[in-house]
């Protein structure tokens, strides 16, 4: 289950909040209108992340989707060179991390988690756990 859930955890929690600019080097339509070459496009991967044409139930977690296509790491050329390492890393650490504590469980309920929202990277400020 580490796989999928780790690819459920990057599309649903994607790591990258805030918008890119891009700029358009080609014509192009982006959702029903002509960018032209030159113009400045705003992207959103956390928007992109939650597409129901992509992911059915998009804001539904769900741990044993595996959700391909999803893009916390970016697309083509502005993808992350990191992001194999990162998905082995998140992999190797919460199998084993539950392989030691089965019944790691949130100490707080998940509304109450105290969310990093005012830097790039999103994140929680901590996460108390029982076991």
């Amino acid at each position: 289950l580490a796989r999928p859930a780790v690819a459920e955890l990057l599309r649903f929690l994607t790591i990258t909040q805030g918008p890119m600019a891009r700029m358009a080097t080609a014509p192009m339509e982006v959702g029903g209108v002509t960018v032209q070459a030159g113009e400045g496009v705003v992207l959103s991967l956390l928007s992109a992340n939650r597409d129901e044409r992509a992911f059915p139930e998009p804001d539904r977690l769900d741990l044993r989707r595996d959700p391909k296509f999803h893009v916390a790491f970016g697309f083509g050329p502005h993808q992350c060179l990191g992001q194999n390492l990162a998905r082995i890393e998140l992999e190797v650490a919460l199998s084993r991390l539950l392989a030691r504590f089965p019944a790691l469980a949130l100490a707080r309920p998940v509304e109450e988690l105290d969310l990093r929202a005012d830097s790039v990277i999103y994140g929680v400020r901590e996460l108390p756990v029982t076991w």
